[in-house]
């Protein structure tokens, strides 16, 4: 069984974790939240510059808690896209550097198959499944007739879901990221304010969130010049029902139109419980198995970069150590670099 330290540095956080086999030996992250928070958004030069402060740091103390060496390792893995490019480059620089180091092969690893198959540490992936992967950067339906084949059935045409929920929770005053809050206020309110749900004409499986961050900005800015209250639980509630109904009633669709036997989620919106609660009232005693992922697991870390690796691995995939970054790199074409 191989050894992979795997590396992961698409956005603000440096990770790098150790898999032996099955064997989950170090999953390290150094979280940047704190730092952007006051910006109410990732500023990618910061996070670029605090990646190279990090990433040394976590490297040392994956191995310190694996009680193994870079010599130990069968391979080095890394993030390589999609992401914001200074922090992916980080990354693929040390990679790189440890790589020709230790004479090691490198596996350039897919942020997005990541996600998805982080889900391997809840249980075996079982084909033809459907991904619907949302985070801050992303939000897509993937098909997958088997291990390690994608197809993009259906994506944002504008802006994920994760980047919709940052975008409100600011101007409804509520602290970065925006998922957590806009939940928690959800919660405690009622859907009173009417909000567009957005029609994608094209591809009935695509996305569009940008009319509804925009909807949501205007109707707030329009009451406050009205010096009318703004009910924060109503405005989350109300924001919060379209927004996940989208992902729910495509996922539905796709999950009956491509017979699938599972249908996993992934990426850092599938930590959202209302989405949670939805698809579990939908799939719930349905032929189809629902795998929801640990919440460990939904935001950024190594390990899940380690899991796709140790498939890569098998497959003989690996990377000349003149590999570049591709912030835009799509998850079918894993295979090309």
């Amino acid at each position: 069984m191989a050894k992979i330290l795997a590396i992961e540095s698409s956005c603000d956080e440096t990770a790098v974790a150790i898999l032996d086999g099955d064997c989950l030996k170090a999953n390290v992250i150094a979280t940047q939240i704190a730092v952007h928070e006051k910006f109410g958004g990732v500023m990618p030069e910061i996070a670029s510059r605090l990646h190279c402060e990090n990433i040394c740091f976590c490297l040392q103390q994956a191995l310190d808690e694996s009680k193994m060496k870079f010599e130990d390792m069968d391979a080095i893995a890394v993030t390589r896209g999609p992401g914001l490019i200074g922090c992916l480059h980080v990354g693929l620089q040390a990679a790189k550097t440890l790589a020709l180091l230790y004479k090691k092969p490198l596996i350039p690893v897919h942020h997005l198959a990541g996600h998805i198959y982080a889900n391997e540490y809840v249980g075996k992936l079982k084909f033809p499944l459907l991904c619907v992967v949302v985070s801050g950067g992303n939000t897509e339906l993937v098909y997958m007739k088997e291990d390690m084949d994608f197809k993009i059935i259906g994506e944002t045409n504008d802006d994920a879901i994760g980047e919709c929920y940052d975008k409100v929770a600011r101007v409804l005053g509520l602290p970065y990221p925006g998922g957590v809050p806009i939940d928690k206020h959800a919660k405690l309110g009622k859907h009173t304010y009417d909000l567009p749900s957005p029609h994608v004409s094209d591809n009935p499986y695509d996305f569009s969130y940008s009319g509804l961050k925009t909807a949501v900005i205007n109707l707030v800015n329009t009451l406050k010049m009205k010096g009318e209250e703004i009910n924060i639980d109503d405005m989350a509630k109300s924001f919060q029902d379209v927004a996940v109904a989208q992902i729910v009633n495509k996922a539905v669709m796709a999950a009956k139109e491509f017979n699938v036997k599972q249908i996993v989620l992934a990426g850092g919106v599938s930590a959202n419980s209302y989405l949670r609660e939805q698809m579990k009232e939908k799939f719930d005693g349905s032929d189809v198995e629902l795998v929801i992922p640990p919440l460990w697991c939904t935001t950024d870390n190594a390990a899940m970069i380690a899991k796709v690796a140790s498939h890569l691995y098998k497959m003989n995939i690996f990377a000349p150590l003149d590999l570049g970054v591709d912030p835009n790199w799509k998850i079918d074409h894993y295979k090309e670099f």
